[in-house]
């Protein structure tokens, strides 16, 4: 079984920028974000397939970069311009399938889970 572990996590203020890690145990298909923010339902935030195709939500469009290193086994996600709406705890997940188009940010398609790492934009 495949094992995530987010890192990164951490407190900013409004404005700042922070960048999150995901790191697998072993190779991985296509890997999203998501984040719980209080009061919200889960939420899935950007995501990267093998091919490098990106998708985000509208939420983060333009100020959330995710990346991918594989030779590393790791998910970036570069969060800019944060704002007190962006407080969450931030999970990255797994997708056994090659292209993001077959799950898009659905968190039903996902099915490994790291256990998440909390994000507090101050204001």
């Amino acid at each position: 079984q495949v094992q995530l572990a987010e890192s990164g996590g951490g407190s900013v203020q409004a404005g700042g920028s922070l960048r999150l890690s995901c790191t697998a145990s072993s190779y991985t298909f296509t890997m999203t974000w998501f984040r719980d923010a209080p009061g919200k339902p889960r939420e899935g935030v950007a995501g990267i397939d093998l091919a490098g195709t990106t998708m985000y939500a509208d939420s983060v469009k333009g100020r959330f970069t995710v990346s991918s290193d594989k030779a590393k086994r790791t998910v970036y996600l570069h969060m800019a311009s944060l704002t007190p709406e962006d407080t969450a705890i931030y999970y990255c997940a797994a997708a056994p399938v090659r292209h993001l188009a077959s799950t898009g940010l659905r968190l039903d398609q996902y099915n490994i889970w790291g256990p998440g790492t909390q994000v507090t934009v101050s204001s």
